[in-house]
């Protein structure tokens, strides 16, 4: 039997709920062997980000060699990155071992509304980080500041996608959570080419800590598989859609999502089918 494996190299959340352990439960639902870096330590729980511990670029370096060297890996993803040091150290050691399917989840603002990257990141990440993604996924505030510009609209959403295409990224899937598009939830994908809509019923609830997270670590595990990109995100909008709709509702403030949901949910319509 063939062992997929994907890597996160991303912070962690001592709730659960986002972070390496958000990645990690989604990688072993959609069934790959899950790998992590850590870049940071934070406290964190559903009512906010408490602290922040990072990493040293070293120590992340060391990490992602070690299982460069070692197991390998058939896709990763990257999460909280802090500073620039840990986002070049992370460039840099990707281009060592020649990964090709590098999703970015370019992560910036808490729930909460805590900063979780530097300034001088961002310029980092556009520069050295964002020209080695096979998929980037931004939310809506994330690509404002990637992209420079203000989004209000499905057309903004459609220059900002084009603008980060051309700063290196294969394909930018800009997610909706953000917009104002009613009833509906639209995540927007483009490869350079053509845009992809993908619409999902808007779900009314305040437990969607980790969902950027849980999404990007979906489409990594997908693309570990070899799944096309397009069919990768298809996925993705599937298990957090699902993840949302069967609540956990677990502490006081933004909630976890249900990372085994989408399992669930597959074997209540099989047994359905029967």
């Amino acid at each position: 039997m063939t062992v997929r494996k994907a890597l996160t190299i991303a912070g962690s959340d001592s709730g659960g709920g986002a972070g390496i352990q958000a990645d990690l439960k989604t990688f072993q639902e959609l069934g790959v062997y899950g790998m992590s870096a850590l870049t940071a330590v934070t406290v964190q729980n559903t009512l906010g980000v408490h602290g922040v511990y990072p990493m040293t670029a070293a120590a992340v370096k060391e990490q992602i060699t070690a299982i460069g060297e070692d197991m390998g890996t058939d896709a990763l993803k990257t999460g909280m990155l802090f500073s620039g040091e840990i986002i070049q150290s992370v460039a840099d050691t990707i281009q060592t071992f020649g990964w090709k399917k590098v999703v970015i989840d370019p992560v910036m603002i808490a729930k909460g509304g805590a900063s979780l990257l530097q300034e001088e990141a961002v310029r980092a990440m556009k520069r050295s980080l964002m020209p080695l993604a096979m998929v980037i996924t931004p939310n809506i505030p994330e690509a404002e500041v990637l992209a420079d510009m203000t989004i209000q609209s499905l057309d903004d959403r459609k220059r900002a996608a084009k603008k980060l295409y051309e700063l290196g990224a294969q394909h930018v899937v800009i997610k909706g959570g953000h917009a104002n598009d009613g009833e509906k939830l639209i995540d927007l994908l483009y490869d350079g080419e053509e845009f992809s809509l993908f619409e999902s019923v808007r779900l009314s609830t305040k437990n969607t800590h980790g969902t950027g997270c849980t999404f990007a670590a979906a489409i990594t595990a997908e693309l570990a598989k070899d799944r096309p990109v397009k069919q990768a995100v298809g996925v993705a909008v599937e298990y957090v859609h699902a993840a949302i709709e069967m609540d956990l509702s677990i502490g006081k403030g933004h909630g976890p999502t249900n990372h085994w949901a989408f399992k669930r949910k597959e074997e209540l319509t099989d047994a359905a089918n029967k």
